[in-house]
C-alpha cells in the first residue's frame, strides 16, 4: 500500500522510513514560496526540501554559499504554510553549523520554531557527526548529504561526479553507515556513481535519496525550477525536464504585451 493510496495525512520520518521497508519509492522536490509548495503538496509530492539552491534560483548567485540563515527560514515558512501533507526539510546554509556544534543546535532550533519545518538538512560526515548529535538531542530530525556537496565547492572546485575512486567511495560508504549510527532517518547522495549509491542504499536501513545517483535507491529529488524548466542553463545528464514553464511563460507575456498595445486588454466584459 502507497502512502498515497492509505488514510495518512502529513507524512513523517516513519512514513518514509516504512516506504523504504516495503520498496515504495520516495518523491522529493524543492520548494522555495507558498504558492509553488501548494502546488507541490496537492499533486502528492511526499516530500519538499526548502533547499540553499534558493541561493541560486531564487536570488541568483553562483553558489549556494551567500544564502543566510534568515532567508533559509523566510522561505521555509511560506513553504510551510502552503502545505497539508507533505514533510518539510529546510536546509543549514553554509556557515551556520560547521562552526561548532553549539552553533549548529541554534541555527537549527531557529529554523524549527520560526518556520514550522519539520526537518534540517546537514552537507558532510564524520567531520560533523558533533553537529549532528547536538541538533537530534534537541528532538530536531536530520537529513544527511553525501557525495557532492555544493557548499564545499571551493574544495572541490568542481560539479563533477565524486567518488569514482576507492579512496572516497570508501569514504562516503563509512560516512553513511556513521549518518545512520548517529541517528539521521535518511541521507541524499547527490552525483555520486549508480554503482556505489546502490551499495549504500543496500547497506544501511535508512531511506537514501538521489540527485544523480542512478535508479538503485529509495527516492529521488531534483530542483523543481530545473525540473519545470523555468531555468534553462543548468542542463546536467542527471536531469529530466518534464515540461517548459519558460517557454510557456515567456509566450504568454508576449501575448499579454500584444494585447495591451493593440487595446485588446482589458475588454468591455473585463471593466467594470
Amino acid at each position: 500500500m502507497s502512502v498515497h493510496q492509505s488514510n495518512i495525512k502529513r507524512v513523517t520520518t516513519h512514513q518514509l522510513q516504512e516506504m523504504k521497508n516495503r520498496g515504495e519509492k520516495i518523491s522529493m522536490l524543492t520548494a522555495y514560496d507558498y504558492s509553488m509548495a501548494r502546488i507541490l503538496d496537492q499533486a502528492g509530492i511526499d516530500v519538499l526540501l526548502v533547499g540553499d539552491s534558493a541561493s541560486n534560483v531564487m536570488a541568483g548567485n553562483e553558489t549556494t554559499l551567500p544564502i543566510t540563515l534568515d532567508q533559509m527560514i523566510y522561505h521555509a515558512q511560506g513553504v510551510v504554510r502552503g502545505i497539508s501533507r507533505a514533510f518539510v526539510v529546510v536546509d543549514l546554509p553554509f556557515g551556520s553549523y560547521q562552526g561548532n556544534s553549539s552553533e549548529a543546535l541554534r541555527s537549527a532550533i531557529k529554523i524549527m520554531k520560526e518556520s514550522g519545518a519539520h526537518s534540517v538538512k546537514l552537507e558532510g560526515g564524520a567531520e560533523i557527526q558533533e553537529s549532528i548529535v547536538r541538533i537530534l538531542s534537541a528532538g530536531v530530525p536530520v537529513m544527511g548529504h553525501l557525495g557532492l556537496t555544493p557548499q564545499s565547492i571551493y574544495k572541490f572546485g568542481t560539479y563533477t561526479v565524486r567518488a569514482r575512486e576507492e579512496a572516497e567511495a570508501d569514504k562516503l560508504i563509512a560516512d553513511a553507515k556513521l549518518l545512520e549510527e548517529t541517528g539521521c532517518y535518511a541521507i541524499v547522495l547527490e552525483k555520486i556513481p549508480s554503482k556505489l549509491a546502490k551499495l549504500v542504499a543496500e547497506t544501511v536501513s535508512i531511506p537514501i535519496i538521489g540527485i544523480g545517483a542512478g535508479p538503485h535507491v529509495d527516492g529521488q529529488v531534483l530542483v523543481t525550477h530545473d525540473m519545470l524548466g523555468i531555468t534553462q542553463e543548468f542542463q546536467p545528464r542527471f536531469l529530466r525536464q518534464y515540461t517548459n514553464i519558460s517557454q510557456i511563460m515567456t509566450e504568454a507575456v508576449q501575448g499579454y504585451i500584444k494585447d495591451v498595445k493593440a487595446k485588446g486588454f482589458p475588454s468591455e466584459k473585463e471593466s467594470y
